[in-house]
């Protein structure tokens, strides 16, 4: 079974125990130990809930074979454990961007989270046995070290890092910009306010845009300057070179020379590749000032 238990990203995390499990005869403590999990949702009950007890992610589809006999499994020693850990069910072709975000290559798969961090994951159906042990494995790596309740000064628990974005930020590095973008979007599905995440998505689709810019672009915009496509291509040619203000000084300069349909789709652009830096930096201030002087 692949997936080693990483303590690392818990190390650092406050040492509070997990909640005892549900007292009484187990059945409440099984309805909350076993949840479909949608988009909307998952933040709710897979990250949160993962601060308390370690959440078994259960990726399925309604077609898959191996998954009608690894999940009624899986629910089985969920209701055995009566609240020690949360069974979350992600139907993955109702919610792709949860597949999208964690890499799911085939189903079922299987991912083990605990204080916002994937911890172990496994692909394909296993033996009962098996499937014990790595859950007692992810009992044993969390033990302690979950955030836990607010603590009894009232003051909340730390926050756990948000999966989503490491996985994001994983897709990035390997330039899986695809991967990036899903997973952006998976975090604006149920926060679409989330201002860092609107902010990383805006940064993945220009870079997206700009790998397909040709290496001459700047010469054909030179050699074409009333050409709307050239001049934006050329402008995410030289932005992608870290040369911003030659960037914006050139749509700004169609934007004078232009009138109609083009001018507003370039100034647009530019607004757009305003929107990749800090709105406090000199050259956004000194660009915005040169954009306003042409338009009026």
């Amino acid at each position: 079974m692949s997936g080693a238990v990483d303590l690392a990203p818990l190390k650092e995390r406050a040492a509070t125990p997990p909640p005892p499990p549900p007292s009484g005869d187990g059945t409440q403590g099984a309805l909350a130990s076993i949840v479909d999990v949608t988009e909307a949702t998952f933040e709710t009950e897979v990250l949160q809930r993962s601060t308390q007890v370690p959440v078994i992610v259960d990726l399925w589809a309604t077609w898959c074979e191996p998954c009608k006999q690894l999940s009624p499994l899986l629910e089985k020693l969920a209701t055995e454990a009566a609240g020690a850990w949360v069974l979350a069910k992600v139907d993955v072709d109702a919610n792709p961007r949860i597949a999208q975000a964690f890499g799911v290559q085939s189903v079922p798969t299987v991912v083990a989270i605990a204080a916002g961090q994937p911890l172990a994951d496994f692909q394909g159906v296993q033996p009962e046995l098996a499937l014990r042990q790595w859950l007692d494995a992810i009992a044993q790596a969390v033990e302690g070290k979950l955030s836990g309740p607010p603590s009894a000064e009232g003051e909340p628990a730390e926050q756990p890092a948000d999966p989503r974005f490491t996985t994001a930020e994983q897709a990035l590095e390997q330039g899986d910009l695809e991967g990036a973008e899903a997973a952006y979007n998976l975090i604006l599905n149920s926060e679409p306010n989330n201002a860092d995440a609107k902010a990383a998505l805006r940064q993945v689709k220009f870079l997206a845009r700009a790998q397909n810019v040709p290496a001459d672009a700047v010469a054909r915009a030179d050699a074409a300057p009333t050409d709307l496509e050239g001049q934006l291509a050329a402008a995410d040619a030289e932005l992608f070179a870290q040369n911003p203000e030659a960037a914006f000084e050139r749509i700004i300069a169609f934007v004078q020379r232009s009138a109609g349909d083009d001018r507003t789709a370039a100034r647009t652009r530019l607004l757009e590749l305003f929107e990749l830096f800090d709105t406090a930096e000199p050259f956004v201030i000194a660009a915005r000032r040169k954009l306003a002087a042409a338009l009026y």
